[in-house]
């Protein structure tokens, strides 16, 4: 059997590098922020912080709320045709605007 190469990070060098206005400090607000079941959620990663961090196949994409598991968030996302659920920390969350406006 061939050895497996790398981490669930590798290759990400590109797609979780921060733009130069983003470094610095972490915002508490983003680390604690809230959701309720069935809010619209867009998966982005906070790549300062690995615990509670998705597989880089679904960055970017869009899915609901489900549960919550602990400190974390059940996703409910579509894989091509496949629904899937992820487990995210919610620093790695942003939540998604309907026609422009925030939804509350």
């Amino acid at each position: 059997m061939s050895k497996r190469i790398g981490g669930a990070r590798r290759k990400t060098r590109g797609k979780f590098s921060k733009n130069i206005r983003q470094k610095g400090k972490l915002s508490l607000t983003k680390y604690f922020q809230k959701f309720e079941e069935g809010d619209g959620i867009k998966l982005v990663a906070e790549t300062a912080v690995q615990k509670g961090i998705y597989h880089r196949r679904f960055h970017g994409n869009n899915g609901i709320v489900v549960g919550k598991r602990g400190n974390c968030y059940r996703i409910a996302i579509k894989d091509g045709n496949k629904p899937k659920e992820v487990i995210v920390h919610p620093v790695h969350l942003q939540r998604l605007k309907v026609m422009g406006v925030e939804k509350k």
